[in-house]
């Protein structure tokens, strides 16, 4: 009863805020949960699987905003025009049926809101939410960018098979393949750790606001390298390890260990090892002070 008593004061408080926050609950709450439902039960496509951030990302956007919420209503109402010309384009995105079309039409729409709505200071206050919506929502860029990382890939076999060699393994790499005991293992791009990186390079984004590290170019420098190094000898280990796994016919520990519980368990591994050494950088790198960029 308390509840549904705020909510009509907020909404008599606030009719412009409550009116929209209900036709973009409208329009955009069956999207999200297709979203939610194809990252969490793996539903989705493996382009659109690569931006399951959005999990955490999504609710830490929606949290900052709420943080912001008095700021945001200190700011003076102006309306820019390109906010009304990305309503009118996401709108038409929304219309056009193509699930990825769809998917854009989501971010374009909020930031139109914002330019609408209280103009550039209004971006400039929800830069950081917009942004991890934008990365969070699904897209074929994933797709778009694999026939590029064919180096990071090469690199990854490279490395997996001298470390096999190490231990008196014996193992032939031919670019992206590896040949261990008659059978072939093949670095794909999902399998390079695309995934990950992409991730990895999203919770740094998310530590940089939460420690406030963008405001430094050298924490920010640091943190981006770290999560990529990170994400890299994470997955040079995950490669060697199933490379090992598949070429002894370990057929059951490969497939848990590639596609199952074991491979949330390594992302979420090098996640953690992420964040310690995001951590300690921010506490070994000195805060910038105002004369500092």
């Amino acid at each position: 009863m308390q509840t549904q008593r705020q909510l009509l004061q907020n909404t008599s408080r606030y009719p412009l805020e409550m009116g929209i926050l209900f036709v973009l609950a409208v329009l955009y709450l069956p999207l999200l949960v297709h979203w939610y439902d194809g990252w969490v039960n793996k539903t989705i496509s493996i382009e659109h699987e690569y931006f399951s951030h959005g999990v955490i990302g999504l609710p830490f956007a929606a949290y900052i905003v709420w943080q912001q919420r008095h700021q945001w209503r200190r700011l003076s109402e102006r309306t820019h025009p390109w906010g009304v010309i990305l309503l009118v384009l996401g709108g038409i995105l929304y219309l056009a049926g193509t699930p990825n079309l769809l998917n854009f039409s989501f971010p374009l729409v909020l930031t139109g809101i914002c330019l609408w709505w209280k103009g550039i200071p209004g971006l400039r206050l929800q830069a950081f939410p917009l942004l991890f919506v934008w990365l969070a929502t699904p897209n074929d860029l994933p797709y778009l960018i694999a026939p590029y990382i064919q180096p990071l890939q090469s690199f990854i076999a490279g490395v997996a098979a001298f470390i096999l060699d190490q231990f008196a393994i014996d193992v032939t790499v031919r670019e992206i393949y590896l040949f261990v005991g008659g059978r072939i293992v093949e670095v794909a791009p999902h399998c390079a750790g695309l995934k990950s990186l992409l991730t990895s390079i999203y919770v740094a984004l998310m530590l940089m606001y939460l420690t406030k590290a963008w405001r430094s170019r050298w924490k920010m420098v640091a943190f981006a390298a770290t999560a990529v190094v990170v994400s890299v000898v994470g997955n040079i280990l995950r490669n060697t390890i199933l490379t090992f796994l598949y070429g002894n016919q370990m057929d059951r520990l490969f497939h848990l260990f590639h596609e199952g519980l074991g491979g949330d368990l390594y992302l979420a591994a090098v996640l953690g090892v992420l964040v310690v050494c995001l951590l300690q950088l921010d506490q070994k790198i000195p805060h910038p002070t105002d004369n500092q960029s």
